[in-house]
């Protein structure tokens, strides 16, 4: 079953994985010290400029990704407004409470979490994963047994859908319909988990069987077949993600479009 869309391969999926992911942890590390909602709001436009421009997805199919951020946004920021703390009240109605801190914190939390949203995108739709478990056992030194199993587990999700998919349509076919009432959920959990259950209790023991076999338990120097290694696109990435953020803390700073530059309580 296909898990993935056609698209261009850019510049950008050719970065080493390794150094991809140790970027963006590092980016989370930085966006959870940032308080000046400015700076924050930047650095989201930068992001999703990037993915726009680098990714080699159709904007079509970035705007159908990014669709649920705009529920992520709105679902961060109102349970800060609404029931946020703050001293100049700007509407108040039984327990909600809108005063103009919790409002500008509300829009600093939801522009962080859209700055977490955009970054995993990036990494999801510009990384393989095949490509992200080598560069891990090879630059980062990660044992093969652990590598490999959560390799194997990716590629075990297709099967299973594809089961859940043929389950679904013999239970159709045999006229198999569950009870109305409180006993639905249980009946229809009942008819899925314990096929599903079952398969994938045999395919993990052969999966099992067949790395012990193939001697993953040990250290064992091994040999690849894919050799991930360093080159100019790293260093390329590694600019271009200083410059988004060294801009966006710039004009932030120098231009700022809310005079609020700490949403921190004092």
């Amino acid at each position: 079953m296909q898990l993935s869309f056609p698209h261009k391969e850019t510049w950008l999926h050719k970065v080493n994985p390794s150094i991809k992911l140790l970027a963006l942890v590092m980016m989370f590390v930085v966006v959870l010290l940032i308080h000046n909602i400015n700076v924050l709001a930047n650095a989201v436009a930068g992001l999703a400029l990037f993915i726009f421009v680098a990714s080699g997805h159709p904007v079509h199919r970035l705007l159908l990704y990014s669709s649920p951020f705009v529920l992520l946004f709105v679902s961060t920021s109102t349970g800060m407004m609404m029931f946020g703390e703050g001293t100049t009240t700007w509407f108040r109605y039984g327990l909600i409470h809108v005063t103009e801190e919790s409002f500008f914190r509300g829009l600093h939390l939801g522009f962080r979490a859209l700055s977490f949203a955009f970054a995993g995108l990036l990494f999801g739709l510009t990384t393989k994963p095949v490509l992200l478990f080598y560069s891990l056992m090879q630059q980062c030194k990660v044992p093969a047994k652990y590598a490999y199993a959560f390799l194997a587990a990716f590629r075990l999700l297709p099967i299973m859908l594809e089961e859940f998919q043929a389950l679904r349509y013999a239970i159709k076919i045999r006229g198999r319909r569950p009870k109305r009432g409180f006993s639905r959920f249980y009946e229809t959990m009942r008819m899925y988990a314990v096929p599903l259950m079952a398969q994938s209790i045999r395919r993990a023991q052969r999966t099992a069987v067949a790395m012990e076999a193939k001697r993953f338990r040990s250290e064992q120097t091994r040999t690849y077949f894919y050799h991930v290694g360093f080159s100019a696109h790293d260093v390329w990435f590694a600019v271009i993600f200083t410059v988004i953020f060294a801009a966006a803390y710039w004009t932030g700073t120098e231009w700022p479009y809310i005079s609020i530059t700490d949403v921190r309580l004092k």
